[in-house]
Parts: C-alpha cells; sequence; structure tokens
C-alpha cells in the first residue's frame, strides 16, 4: 500500500513457516553480522556484529530524520517474520516511534504476539498465505484470528497469486476479510519467478482481480516494484 514511498527498513531473521516463493532465503537463522546503510539510499554498507542495539538504530534513524527531514514515510519492521521477536519489539517500538510511524509487515499468523504490540503500531501488512502458492498447510484460522486484531489499525492483507492459485481460494480469503471488513484493502501480488518473470499473466490477475471484487472494495494489483527497480 505503500508503492512509491520511501520507508526505513528494519529486517528481523527467522520466519516459522518456509514458503516456496520467500525471496528472503537465508533467514532462517539469526546471522553473526547484519547491515547498516549508513546514508539512506547510497547503498554505503557496513557490517556490525549481532546482536544490534537499539541505541545504536535510534542513533542511525534519528541521523536520517535530521539530515533529510520528511525523506521517510514510515519505519518498516519486516523480515524473516519479526513477530518472532515479539519480546524486543515491545521494548524497541516506543522509542521507534518517536522518530517514524510504525509500519509492521507480517505473514499474518502470529495473533498473540501482536495483540501486545498493537499500541505501538501504525500500519500493519499482513499476507494471506494461500496453499497453492505458498507450498504449506492452510493457515486460515490463524489469519483469521489476527485481521480481527489487525483491524484495529490502518491494515491491508496482501495475497501472492502463482499458477495454482484458484478463484475458490481467493474468493475464501475475500469471504473472511469481508467478515471483519469488506473495507480492508487487497494487494494481489503476481508471484515472481527466479528468473524475474511473473508467474501469472496479466489476464489472469485481471480475473482474480475481479474475483475479489464482488466481496470486497477495494483490490489491487500490484507486483513486486522492488525487483524492477533493482533494490533490496
Amino acid at each position: 500500500m505503500q508503492v512509491g514511498l520511501r520507508q526505513v527498513f528494519l529486517r528481523f531473521a527467522g520466519c516459522n513457516l518456509n514458503c516456496s516463493f520467500c525471496d528472503t532465503p537465508g533467514m532462517s537463522e539469526v546471522p553473526a553480522e547484519c547491515i547498516l546503510e549508513q546514508t539512506p539510499g547510497r547503498e554505503d554498507l557496513v557490517r556490525v556484529a549481532n546482536p544490534v542495539t537499539c541505541e545504536r538504530i535510534v542513533e542511525l534513524i534519528r541521523g536520517w530524520t535530521r539530515n533529510w527531514p520528511g525523506l521517510h514515510h514510515s519505519i518498516s519492521i519486516t523480515g524473516g517474520e519479526p513477530l518472532l521477536h515479539g519480546r524486543i519489539l515491545e521494548q524497541w517500538l516506543p522509542e521507534l516511534r518517536k522518530l517514524l510511524p510504525i509500519y509492521l509487515e507480517t505473514n499474518g499468523t502470529l495473533p498473540k504476539a501482536l495483540a501486545p504490540l498493537l499500541p505501538h503500531l501504525d500500519y500493519i501488512g499482513m499476507d494471506f498465505k494461500l496453499p497453492s502458492a505458498t507450498g504449506c498447510q492452510p493457515l486460515w484460522e490463524e489469519h483469521r484470528q489476527f485481521l480481527e486484531l489487525a483491524a484495529q489499525k490502518s491494515v491491508y492483507v496482501k495475497l501472492v497469486a502463482g499458477a495454482t492459485t484458484t478463484n475458490e481460494e481467493v474468493e475464501l480469503s475475500c469471504r473472511m476479510i469481508a467478515e471483519v471488513d469488506r473495507k480492508i484493502p487487497l494487494i494481489l501480488q503476481p508471484m515472481t519467478l527466479p528468473e524475474g518473470r511473473l508467474a501469472i499473466s496479466s489476464r489472469r490477475a485481471l480475473e482474480l482481480q475481479e474475483v475479489a471484487g464482488v466481496l470486497l472494495d477495494e483490490v489491487r494489483v500490484i507486483p513486486q516494484t522492488h525487483k524492477f527497480l533493482g533494490v533490496l
């Protein structure tokens, strides 16, 4: 939903799922080092030992907000699956939110970890993991519980659609969203294949949009724009 806006990305390692299309390989374990960008957008990267302290992150972002006021829309808390680090986020988010609004990007399967963080969040982007696209077991009940909580904030749902994604899966997802609030936006994201092309045609993407649009007020088709721009 924030396509075209600059964000500060704070990426956490580790995930409770193993989706076939995951675009962050190697995130299953916490690495010995992390990479920090010193100047926003300049790729002047430095490696520092993990764990990085909240103080260092706050100091870096404070410098960005001071020297480039208004450049960044929000801080994107992403992964991996950041809610695996709920206890850390409970400590960090109040300090980070003093600098910029907080945007959580999540696979939408850990409602118990979400609940205590809600007071510190401004935006939530959650996935509905379609079994046909992810290769994972169905997670409908987890998604339902998560969305009911996330709807207290500004939330949208993302579906990654692949060649085997069915109309029935999309319809089931949309009915579940509509039961919470049909005004919650849905993003249909065509899966990006390793060679860079999309797994479904534009015609198929529009067909799925039509299926979803019967049940929801706002349905967008948005590919992974960072892939086209060649950025992380």
